[in-house]
């Protein structure tokens, strides 16, 4: 299990807060709706505000039209045509408004799939600032944030995923990987809380 609070110690300037994915998409009323983001919302709000300069934001992008994309995610659109651009409108990809509000100075990388790292946007970045840690938050818990982290924890950075600032639209397979999480990734994922964080961030 991992140990209470930042068992690797405070967080520093080689340290970014990356918000996964708090977009109106998973915000609105839709299919890929996810009814925690608002509860979530201000604890990263809070976060956002007093580290705005170290604020990295992922949003996904859909594919334009039904049945875009290569290999299996060609079938995904297919399968869920109501959530393309086309259908959806480009608005439904921005950041919710409480957030968008930081950038700049925050950054916004955007992906078109459940990872941010196979586009390689996100890694120039960070070896650009020398970022050696990085503070998760978003969603979903089960499914980009999940993509998230293990890319991370491949590449070899520090994570530290904050466990009230995290949403999904299902509370079982949230709830699944909060124990894989703690139980089976403890040597390179710290989670912790909110008040942790913003305490422990020197």
């Amino acid at each position: 299990m991992s140990a209470p609070g930042l068992a690797y110690g405070p967080l520093g300037d080689r340290c970014v807060h990356l918000c996964v994915d708090m977009q109106r998409l998973f915000a609105e009323p839709s299919q890929w709706a996810t009814p925690w983001i608002s509860r979530v919302l201000p604890r990263i709000v809070e976060l956002v505000e007093r580290r705005a300069a170290e604020t990295i934001f992922t949003r996904f992008l859909p594919a334009q039209k039904p049945g875009h994309g290569v290999g299996s995610w060609k079938r995904y659109y297919e399968r869920w045509a109501s959530m393309t651009i086309d259908h959806v409108g480009p608005e439904m990809i921005k950041l919710l408004p409480e957030l968008a509000i930081h950038s700049p100075p925050a950054v916004v990388v955007d992906k078109h799939v459940y990872s941010p790292w196979p586009e390689g946007n996100l890694q120039a970045l960070l070896s650009k600032r020398r970022i050696d840690t990085l503070v998760v938050t978003g969603g979903e818990t089960d499914v980009c944030v999940l993509a998230t982290v293990l890319g991370a924890i491949d590449i070899g950075y520090r994570v530290v995923l904050v466990t009230d600032a995290l949403c999904s639209s299902s509370d079982a397979t949230h709830d699944a990987l909060m124990t894989v999480y703690h139980q089976r990734f403890a040597q390179q994922v710290e989670t912790v809380e909110m008040e942790t964080v913003l305490s422990s961030w020197s």
